[in-house]
């Protein structure tokens, strides 16, 4: 991954459109998250694998939980990214059929790099489209921390419908309620300010659909998509902790926002943001020690078998 300092700030037709009170298309968030992930191909799978929970697992972790070791299952990992959930179920279970779509060819190549001699088909599609997948072929469709940024997303949830069999499994990762981590809501309140200097309305209109990131609203979007099953959301909180500059870069890099931001003002957010996070405020700066907690949130949506 790239240092992000070493960057100009983030520019694209998504960027653009907000910087002059347009109303980004699906497009524009296409081309918008094209544009971060070439840039910084892998940063998701760097700040996801960083942070863990009570029991010792991070988010890929305790999405591959339900995934069933059954001979031959079929497991699709939508928006796989740089593949680190399918090289944690490969390793579990050679025998699984496994296939993963992204959009971005960059993180492709870090997971075909990863999964080498594995078997692990790997596909560059949207994930509105997924006219490779037969219909009735898959029988667990994953997706961790991208159903968040997809937007339109009613297309999205009748092609996980159309390829999972009738006793198929939809699983994702998404982001939890704010208040269910202690000082997340500061965390995103300050990254957000330092971007809305210079994007007055970011946020206000933010990446993907904002149905996703309420329990309530994606618990109705779900039932719509799967009428006939049942839907489940699971809250737990992940955490990290290290030098506190250290956990403040890691922490700035799973908000979108923060790429947009110019270096010298990263750095100023990283600043202020250390001050957030620091846990041994008594030490010199370089032993000052951060945590960080995050909340997440897995939806589950099963065949109501009765």
């Amino acid at each position: 991954m790239k240092h992000i300092n070493n960057q100009k700030g983030l520019n694209s037709i998504w960027t653009d459109s907000l910087a002059r009170n347009l109303h980004p298309d699906g497009n524009a968030l296409v081309d918008h998250l094209k544009t971060v992930h070439q840039e910084h191909a892998g940063f998701t799978e760097a700040c996801a694998s960083s942070c863990r929970d009570e029991a010792g697992r991070n988010s890929y972790e305790w999405l591959a939980e339900l995934v069933p070791d059954n001979e031959g299952s079929r497991v699709l990992d939508l928006a796989c990214g740089s593949g680190p959930l399918l090289k944690i179920l490969f390793d579990r279970n050679k025998n699984l059929n496994l296939k993963g779509i992204d959009m971005c060819p960059e993180e492709l190549a870090l997971a075909k790099t990863r999964l080498i001699n594995s078997g692990v088909n790997l596909i560059e599609s949207k994930a509105q489209n997924l006219s490779v997948i037969n219909d009735n072929s898959i029988d667990i469709v994953l997706c961790h921390w991208a159903l968040t940024l997809m937007n339109p997303i009613a297309p999205v949830l009748d092609e996980v419908r159309r390829v999972l069999t009738s006793e198929g499994q939809f699983v994702a990762l998404v982001d939890g309620p704010m208040n269910a981590a202690p000082g997340y809501t500061e965390v995103h309140n300050l990254i957000y300010s330092y971007v809305q200097e210079e994007i007055p309305n970011y946020g206000e209109i933010d990446l993907g659909d904002p149905r996703i990131r309420g329990s309530e609203s994606l618990s109705n979007l779900a039932h719509k998509a799967f009428p006939e099953a049942n839907v489940t959301i699971e809250t737990n909180v992940v955490s990290m902790e290290g030098p506190v500059t250290q956990v403040a870069e890691i922490a700035a890099g799973f908000f979108y926002a923060a790429f947009v931001l110019k270096p010298e003002k990263r750095k100023l957010m990283i600043k202020n943001l250390s001050d957030i996070l620091v846990t041994s405020k008594e030490s010199t700066d370089a032993e000052r020690q951060g945590r960080f907690s995050m909340p997440i949130s897995r939806l589950l949506v099963v065949p109501d078998i009765k």
